[in-house]
């Protein structure tokens, strides 16, 4: 008998930044063990390449963000996932306000007590510092 991957949905606010290299992450760390997939919570960023300074900071740290394209996060999407990982306090009171009573058991922070601050608008170092907090709490969400 085959089992099927864990199916894992990182969130942040745009699908910009945060959430995109936390997909990546997980991928790379969980192997075939998970299927991830990232969203934002508002629609800004759909189709849209990740922000340049995450992609460079990723690439310091061996993770492709390349080929990322934005994506809006959908009742489908809570759907597939078997867990939903908010990247803060607030993008998780977004979700909890879209999920219903079955999604609503999927949904918590990627670093359980703690928020993965944005960098948006910040320096490449704060770019840096959220590859490092998302890169350390990876396992914790790995079969």
């Amino acid at each position: 008998m085959t089992t099927r991957a864990r199916r894992i949905l990182t969130v942040c606010l745009g699908n910009h930044c945060r959430s995109p290299l936390a997909s990546v992450v997980l991928a790379q760390m969980g192997g075939a063990g998970v299927e991830v997939r990232s969203a934002g919570t508002r629609d800004k960023w759909v189709g849209k390449p990740a922000h340049a300074v995450m992609v460079t900071a990723a690439a310091a740290h061996g993770y492709d963000l390349s080929t990322h394209l934005g994506t809006h996060i959908s009742p489908g999407l809570l759907d597939w996932a078997d867990v939903v990982l908010a990247m803060d306090d607030d993008n998780l009171t977004v979700l909890q306000e879209l999920a219903d009573e079955r999604a609503a058991r999927k949904l918590g922070l990627y670093l359980g007590d703690r928020d993965v601050p944005d960098p948006w608008g910040k320096d490449a170092d704060a770019f840096a510092a959220v590859v490092t907090l998302i890169k350390d709490g990876a396992p914790q969400h790995l079969p």
